[in-house]
């Protein structure tokens, strides 16, 4: 919206994940300074030196990184990809208990040294430790924002897209709820330029059956095990999925995005973090927008919902029954 770019973006964890949204927020010139934060002083002060020596060939910009917090101080947003590594096999609720202890000790930190920041959660389960974020930090619902199915949701118009022959930026489609194995495909609302998917048939560019919503369904729930099993993480479409999140937020394109955020009586859900298309800018999230959804799509939201809900519970329970201990330092990974 021809604002001036904004100050500062922190980024916590150097990792793969970390150091790509470093990477893809520079070449796309969303701030004039990028700070990396990581335990690993090694590996954090060499993503900072391969990143600066193609400052070149990006917009200008500062990017440094520290093994000291204080480096995220005034951030404009901090970006959290701070996490216990996904491992093949394992799904991304299988990381809750870990990530939730790596963040009771990060995030008031966080929010210590830049107390005006809008937190971006990337850390899996998404959903489940944005809701925890929310709570250790006590900031309002709007400024704590989990990546969600933002990423899930560009796989589902790439894969829609590739299907019908035609270009991604002309598919509108949603996936919905955890993200996760209960995620929902919004069908109902799906559309390609102006027609609903349900009615698209265009010479020379198909249909979709029902049994090709199946695949691709199939396709975008199982993507991430896919490249994790192939090399180890995913990173690239993440970054740039992030950095998509980041330009919405500080340049208030009020952009419509499917990010995690609480709901507050959305549907009768309410006080659980899951990803519905909302509109996002400089002051963060809204309530999301009243999409229209049939009674399946209700159901797996509602189940999703309860999904997020148990590993919470679970998590709160455990910490209400552990003896209280010194802290231990953990190491920062990461995964997506």
């Amino acid at each position: 919206m021809g604002m001036e770019r904004p100050a500062k973006v922190g980024i916590v964890g150097a990792g793969s994940v970390g150091a790509t949204i470093a990477y893809a927020a520079m070449i796309r010139g969303v701030a004039r300074q990028i700070s990396l934060y990581d335990l690993n002083r090694t590996k954090v002060e060499a993503e900072v030196l391969d990143l600066n020596h193609g400052q070149l060939f990006a917009p200008q910009a500062t990017v440094d990184g520290s093994d000291n917090i204080e480096s995220l101080a005034d951030s404009d947003v901090v970006v959290v990809t701070a996490g216990a590594r996904q491992k093949p096999g394992q799904t991304r609720l299988d990381l809750a208990a870990a990530n939730a202890r790596i963040l009771e000790t990060l995030l008031p930190d966080v929010v210590r040294v830049a107390p005006n920041a809008i937190l971006l959660m990337v850390t899996n389960p998404v959903d489940v430790v944005t809701e925890l974020a929310l709570e250790l930090t006590g900031l309002p619902w709007q400024r704590v924002i989990g990546s969600g199915t933002v990423l899930d949701s560009s796989r589902f118009r790439f894969l829609i897209a590739r299907h019908c022959g035609v270009a991604v930026q002309n598919v509108h489609a949603y996936i919905a709820g955890e993200h996760g194995d209960s995620e929902i495909p919004l069908w109902s609302s799906a559309s390609i330029g102006s027609i609903p998917l349900s009615q698209w048939a265009v010479e020379g560019h198909g249909r979709i059956t029902a049994a090709d919503k199946e695949n691709i369904f199939r396709n975008v729930r199982d993507a991430a095990y896919q490249v994790i099993q192939g090399k180890g993480a995913t990173n690239y479409a993440i970054g740039l999925a992030v950095t998509n999140i980041l330009e919405a937020i500080l340049y208030d394109e009020r952009r419509v995005l499917p990010v995690s955020g609480q709901l507050r009586g959305f549907h009768d859900l309410d006080e659980v973090c899951l990803s519905l298309p909302r509109i996002v800018g400089r002051a963060g999230i809204e309530q999301p927008l009243p999409i229209p959804t049939t009674v399946d799509e209700e159901a797996g939201l509602t189940e999703s919902a309860e999904r997020i809900h148990s590993v919470v519970r679970g998590i709160r329970l455990a910490a209400s029954s552990e003896k209280p201990a010194e802290p231990q330092p953990e190491k920062i990974v990461e995964a997506k």
